[in-house]
């Protein structure tokens, strides 16, 4: 008896160890709600932001654009070289300030991929020296397109690709936030099995010291073999490494938590084993299936990859022969007076037509055509055998999924009944009714069935948020996640 209770105040003593520093209690409802705040929540958020930019880019890309351009001022003081008519050279002194500011308004037209540009424009230059005078040109309106013809069409492209990258960019924030509380659970979990497995040492090691001491005593007078008091020892010794590696091990995944939460390491963190939250529901694969072809970013990638690959091949195929139009037409006028620039105004035109043909390019340009059209063809190929594995990867988690419940409740009896078998052995044994061999048999048996109906928790779990990322729909409300856009980017 004086062996056990020095073995019971070591156990004591580590636990009051344990809880020295500030103890935490922790649930999987509260780590679920501050994964919201970590890391890896906030680069999914950043990831977004990123996404909502480019889109704004592009809605800019339809609008009309403003532009001031001026130069104010540009001065020169300097010496130019020039060739008279008989050959000779000579040098003339040019000294002059000038003072341009223009305002123009352009528009891309998506329909036929041409540019609409409206600008007007003035111009003063002031020359000194023996020669001096002042000149204003000014520029009220010139009206400017220009048109690839046979050409590529970029403005239409980004109206077919980028209204589905940012769809995309939606659904996968809500699935990386989804992929978070999973990477939450799984934290949680593997700190509570850690701490059940420490518990469990502590207790098999304070039972081992106890039934060690007993059968010395029963040893002492002939009721107890030698083999069978070996046996205990052992047991004890063995017992006491499991405390130091189950502790090692509560310590590990307690600062991986605390990691992922943004803890201080001041801090003792207290896993409460959880009911499972979860009501039975059996879910139906086409409905599932078809809620993911719907909701999951998986959708939107695959047909913006293969938007992007038929664009390239339109823009190959249209970069051999290149023809352009450009037009003009205004008005400018230029007087010593500001306001004499604007009365006598002249006009101005420009039409051209450029052309780019290649007539012998050795067939870089059909090579560059047959890679974007192989590309095409990889790039269907692809999606369709990814579009399979999805498929059969929603299959295999609904059936995970709907029979966890079962295994749950199997393992969870199977809990209860190892406990109640243990707890009968060692009476058992105190009663000399049972073998050293059958009671450590019944001991592996009560902690294996412990841990087993832990993992089958966090295998609930875990099944319950794959479904949801996956889905992006909560099966438990019948309401499909959503998430205030504005205040990430507000925030």
């Amino acid at each position: 008896m004086k062996t056990s209770l020095i073995i019971t105040l070591l156990c004591l003593s580590g636990l009051n160890t344990l809880y020295a520093k500030d103890t935490v209690s922790v649930t999987l409802t509260k780590v679920l709600a501050l994964s919201e705040y970590s890391v890896e929540a906030m680069a999914a958020k950043n990831e977004y932001r990123t996404g909502h930019w480019e889109h704004r880019y592009y809605r800019g890309e339809l609008l009309p654009e403003v532009t001031f351009t001026g130069s104010l001022p540009y001065y020169s003081r300097s010496s130019n070289e020039y060739q008279n008519m008989d050959g000779s050279f000579g040098f003339v002194n040019n000294h002059y300030n000038q003072v341009y500011g223009s305002i123009s308004v352009d528009q891309n037209i998506p329909l036929t991929g041409g540019k609409l540009s409206l600008e007007t424009s003035l111009q003063r230059i002031d020359q000194f020296g023996d020669n001096s005078f002042k000149r204003y040109m000014a520029v009220p309106a010139k009206l400017t397109y220009e048109q690839p013809i046979l050409g590529f069409n970029r403005i239409k492209w980004l109206q077919k690709i980028e209204p589905v990258k940012y769809k995309e960019a939606k659904a996968r924030y809500l699935s990386s936030i989804e992929e978070v509380r999973l990477t939450a659970v799984r934290h949680f979990f593997n700190l509570l099995m850690a701490k059940v497995s420490l518990d469990m040492a502590q207790q098999n090691y304070q039972t081992s010291g106890m039934l060690y001491g007993y059968a010395k005593g029963k040893h002492d007078v002939g009721q107890v073999s030698d083999v069978d008091l070996l046996q205990l020892r052992v047991s004890l010794l063995n017992a006491e490494t499991s405390v130091t590696d189950a502790q090692k091990e509560f310590n590990s995944a307690m600062n991986q938590l605390c990691s992922f939460l943004g803890y201080d390491d001041t801090a003792i963190l207290l896993p409460e084993v959880p009911d499972t939250g979860l009501k039975e529901i059996q879910l139906n694969y086409p409905e599932v299936l078809a809620l993911s072809i719907e909701n999951n970013p998986f959708t939107h990638n695959i047909q913006r990859r293969v938007l992007e690959a038929s664009r390239d091949l339109i823009k190959t195929k249209a970069e051999r022969n290149n023809i352009s139009l450009f037009a003009s037409v205004g008005w400018s006028g230029y007087d010593s007076g500001f306001r004499d620039a604007y009365s006598s105004l002249r006009n101005n035109q420009l039409v051209s037509i450029g052309v780019k043909i290649p007539l012998l390019d050795w067939g870089k340009s059909k090579s560059k055509v047959k890679i974007a059209e192989s590309n095409l063809e990889l790039v269907n190929a692809t999606v369709k055998k990814e579009q399979l594995d999805f498929n059969q990867n929603i299959r295999l988690q609904v059936e995970n999924f709907n029979m966890q419940f079962r295994r749950l409740a199997i393992s969870q009896e199977a809990d209860t009944t190892a406990l109640s078998r243990y707890n009968t052995s060692v009476e058992a044994f105190v009663l000399g009714k049972m073998d050293v061999l059958n009671l450590l048999d019944a001991q592996i048996s009560k902690d294996e069935a412990r841990r087993n109906y832990i993992e089958q928790t966090f295998l609930l779990w875990a099944y319950y948020y794959q479904i949801r990322s996956l889905t992006l729909y909560d099966f438990t409300t019948n309401e499909k996640l959503e998430v205030s856009y504005s205040e990430l980017i507000d925030n």
